[in-house]
């Protein structure tokens, strides 16, 4: 049983570039604001919401496009593990949207944002424990650094919010997230600067 990426060293994982070290340290952040938004009050806790939306989907999209395909392409049953991992993100990519439709301190709310945390540490395991370390074992170091610069370019300018129109697998989701990607990092910001914002809001189009 391949071991999991949560229990090794960066080196082991193939350098601070490797997009197993990257992942590691995207789902480490995620983690700690989810924790920040449980502990939090006020428009404290709102932000956390909000920087953890930001930075699941920019994650789960840089996956989408680069990770799994090279999942499906270099371990056995690739096609099996990232259908799995797909249909993970397809529900917290569904509960998010609910929560984006109600306000701050509506009990409905409150109770969709603990499913959603429930799955993306669910998510968070599945990879750590069974999908990376089994792309690890298939690729070598050199291979694991390309990934994760690419994965990394795309991290950076993938969408940030919901949507249910982009489809899981490239190269569609490539096509589409481009300028929903534009219309969510505008929306990011101009919402962050609104005087008084109190969070919530539509979900995206």
């Amino acid at each position: 049983m391949p071991k999991s990426i949560r229990d090794q060293t960066v080196d082991q994982l193939g350098g601070r570039g490797s997009v197993l070290a990257r992942q590691r340290r995207d789902h480490a952040e995620i983690e700690r604001l989810m924790e920040r938004y449980l502990s939090g009050t006020g428009q404290d806790r709102e932000h956390a919401w909000e920087d953890v939306v930001q930075l699941v989907f920019s994650h789960a999209f840089a996956e989408e496009t680069v990770l799994w395909p090279a999942v499906r392409r270099f371990v056995p049953d690739g096609e099996e593990l990232t259908a799995r991992v797909e249909e993970e993100h397809q529900q917290i990519n569904d509960l998010v949207a609910d929560v984006e439709r109600l306000s701050p301190g509506d009990p409905e709310r409150e109770e969709k944002v603990r499913r959603a945390f429930a799955l993306i540490r669910q998510d968070i395991r599945d990879e750590e424990d069974l999908l990376l370390p089994r792309l690890q074992d298939a690729t070598d170091a050199a291979l694991r650094r390309r990934l994760g610069a690419a994965w990394e370019t795309v991290r950076r300018t993938a969408p940030t919010h919901p949507h249910p129109v982009v489809p899981r697998r490239p190269p569609v989701n490539a096509l589409l997230g481009v300028p929903l990607s534009l219309y969510d990092r505008i929306r990011d910001v101009i919402g962050r600067a609104s005087p008084g914002r109190s969070g919530g809001g539509r979900s995206g189009p």
